[in-house]
């Protein structure tokens, strides 16, 4: 009984109240191989993380909560693939982002959840299997539209990382330039969103022990993956992109027709 006692004090220093050990565990493990995941594919990690921290931890919480962990992890990919960023590309989506979460942290009345799933679906799938978008639509100014968007979005929705994989696939980069390229912009636009949810006096230092080890663990997951990155070739890399992000559309056409 001691023993059990003393296990309980310490579990709940260690894991703090605010939820219990095995959901604890359970949150760092998947933050480990959703970044796995992301690593390997280039997508799809975040929106299944958001999946998980939705099912338990509070609703007011798990955007913001999120936004820090998919930081820590996509800027560890960042910083683990900085050679191959678009930083041309970068230098136009970041002052985007920043109009988008200015312009979102105004809104009072969220979008229809239906029509914000159904609007990344199409796009997602027009970009992996319709014609090509004009190149105009990637200057500085499509760009920049481009990061105002899904910045905006990603305060009501949380993760727009499929519609943000979705404009730079067609770039038609390499495997390691798409990951790099993305998570540097998901790294900046979840860095705006967690400033405008700060603004808004949403505090998140009672959560910081659960998002440290999420981070830990995502980065981990993302060394993983970036090492069985090295052994996809181009073309097959390309592929499992795009179904990927196809799964991810119909994923979004299925909340889209649950909420109606």
């Amino acid at each position: 009984m001691k023993a059990s006692s003393d296990f309980a004090t310490v579990s709940s220093w260690f894991f703090f109240d605010a939820i219990p050990a095995d959901i604890f565990a359970l949150l760092t493990l998947s933050a480990a191989f959703t970044s796995f995941f992301t690593a390997c594919f280039g997508i799809g990690g975040g929106v299944m993380l958001l999946g998980m921290m939705a099912q338990v931890l509070p609703p007011q919480l798990i955007i913001p909560l999120h936004g820090v962990v998919q930081l820590g992890s996509n800027g560890g990919r960042a910083a683990l693939g900085w050679r191959h960023i678009e930083w041309r590309l970068i230098a136009a989506f970041f002052p985007g982002a920043v109009i988008g979460a200015l312009l979102g942290s105004v809104v009072l009345v969220a979008l229809p959840p239906s029509i914000m799933y159904l609007t990344i679906a199409a796009f997602i799938l027009y970009s992996c299997w319709g014609p090509k978008l004009p190149k105009m639509v990637f200057g500085t100014l499509g760009t920049l539209t481009a990061g105002a968007i899904t910045t905006f979005i990603s305060l009501f929705a949380g993760a727009t990382g499929p519609l943000v994989a979705a404009f730079i696939k067609q770039l038609e980069v390499d495997r390691f330039r798409t990951v790099a390229t993305f998570t540097m912009a998901m790294s900046l636009q979840h860095g705006v969103k967690i400033a405008v949810f700060e603004g808004m006096g949403v505090s998140l230092a009672d959560w910081l022990p659960l998002l440290m080890c999420m981070i830990l663990s995502g980065t981990i997951g993302t060394w993983i993956g970036f090492k069985m990155l090295k052994r996809v070739a181009d073309k097959h890399f390309q592929t499992a992109f795009s179904i990927v992000l196809t799964l991810l559309a119909i994923r979004l056409i299925w909340q889209a027709i649950s909420q109606w």
